[in-house]
């Protein structure tokens, strides 16, 4: 009778032979098996080529395999087929099934009762829509791998104790799911507390990242605070940060040095803006480091070809950077109803561009109107400026009030008259809800 010593032997050796037959399988297809020396193998290589050619079906690439080859001691039947099943049942197309394991494919390694499950019903809890989990997954895979005690609460926890409301954290995960992978110490906390340091209320920022959740990724030294910097070398006021970057949050992760270059040399050269006017079309929008420089110039052509000087254009610009952003068409009717309805000098609009960003039929036609109803006379400002509340108390009134200087605009159609009042449908807002209003406006 043959020893146990000597069967344990003779398995070791026939399981040694069929190794080197599986690698041997593998070279020639263009496998390298380098990496699987500690992986524990099939024991014949109709096995492994089935693992193979499963997951060649399923679209990836022999480079794909050797960008991770220790998926290939995962058995089809139980690894692949159930996690496969699973992550299609919760959303992940057949069609993009290979991109998904191609992006992810230590996944095919997880049991899906105790790893998968747990990872979808924490998203679920978060109210990530059911419709939506594929994509969500889709963009960051590797959140299947996190445990859902850890990185993923605690980055929840922090943002809802700043302000974001828990039920806004949901659409937050759908739009950047990112975040829950950041940890809140090297990553969070600090780009808070920087944008804090600005003038931010942690209320506004809460908006703001429920808005653009993206933000979150922003690094704060390599990214946020070179360009924060960046935006005081070009003569924007400090005071002035924390409204730029709730009108504009993308402004903190552009290369800003050479858009802000660019586009002060275009503004100086054009328009004749010097770099003094050009911070200050910054300050009131900032998106101008973003626009298409042959789309301003539509704009300017038109106001200089209505006979506005030069001067008076750049003046126009700077008091309401927004006018070059306004399409060609709508600038057109605006301008021909002034002239030819309202019978205006032009001078006014010099004094007061605004006008070209309010709606002519919602607004400008409505409200000239009722003041010819009235024979009311009064400025552009006077009649535009202000709520519809404030426009029917003005009419009512049996005097033309007296008109503070120079308002300036913001995003969404409010102006900034001095004194910090904004002219909107809400009367006496704090600071905090200016800048709100300013976060969510566009």
């Amino acid at each position: 009778m043959p020893s146990v010593t000597w069967g344990v032997v003779q398995g070791r050796k026939e399981k040694l032979v069929s190794r080197v037959i599986i690698c041997d399988y593998l070279k020639t297809v263009g496998i390298i098996p380098d990496e699987l020396e500690n992986l524990e193998l099939p024991s014949t290589v109709e096995v492994m080529r089935e693992r193979v050619e499963f997951l060649q079906k399923l679209g990836l690439t022999i480079d794909d395999i050797n960008e991770y080859p220790l998926m290939l001691g995962c058995s089809v039947r139980k690894n692949m087929i159930p996690v496969l099943g699973y992550l299609e049942k919760i959303g992940i197309q057949r069609a993009k099934m290979g991109e998904f394991i191609k992006n992810y494919p230590q996944v095919l390694h997880s049991s899906v009762v105790v790893e998968l499950v747990p990872v979808v019903r924490f998203l679920r809890g978060l109210d990530v829509e059911k419709q939506d989990l594929g994509y969500v997954l889709m963009k960051y895979p590797e959140l299947l791998g996190f445990k859902c005690e850890g990185t993923m609460s605690t980055s929840v926890a922090y943002l809802v104790s700043i302000g974001v409301s828990p039920r806004d954290i949901g659409p937050m995960v759908t739009q950047y799911p990112y975040f829950l992978g950041m940890r809140v110490g090297t990553m969070i906390k600090p780009l808070v507390d920087f944008l804090v340091s600005l003038g931010f209320p942690k209320k506004v920022l809460a908006r703001m990242f429920e808005k653009r959740a993206y933000v979150l990724g922003y690094d704060v030294e390599e990214m946020v605070k070179p360009n924060v910097d960046c935006l005081v070398s070009f003569g924007v006021r400090r005071e002035e940060l924390a409204s730029i970057i709730a009108q504009y949050p993308q402004i903190l992760g552009l290369p800003l040095k050479a858009k802000l270059s660019s586009q002060q040399y275009f503004f100086n050269l054009k328009l004749k803006i010097d770099p003094e006017g050009f911070a200050r079309v910054i300050e009131r929008m900032p998106q101008i480091v973003s626009l298409n420089q042959n789309v301003i110039m539509k704009s300017i052509e038109f106001l200089l070809g209505r006979g506005i000087p030069a001067g008076d254009v750049a003046n126009m610009v700077v008091r309401c950077p927004q006018i070059i952003a306004v399409q060609v068409g709508l600038m057109k009717n605006s301008f021909y109803f002034f002239k030819n309805e309202m019978g205006r000098p032009v001078k006014e609009l010099v004094e007061f561009p605004e006008y070209f960003t309010y709606s002519l039929e919602s607004r400008i036609k409505p409200r000239y109107h009722r003041l010819q109803s009235k024979g009311i006379r009064s400025s552009l400002a006077w009649f535009l400026n202000c709520s519809d509340q404030r426009f029917e108390e003005r009419l009512r009134a049996d005097f033309i009030e007296t008109e503070s200087a120079g308002p300036s605009f913001l995003m969404g159609g409010k102006l900034d008259l001095p004194g910090s009042q904004i002219a909107s449908d809400v009367e006496d807002e704090s600071d905090d809800e200016i800048l709100y209003r300013r976060t969510v406006s566009l």
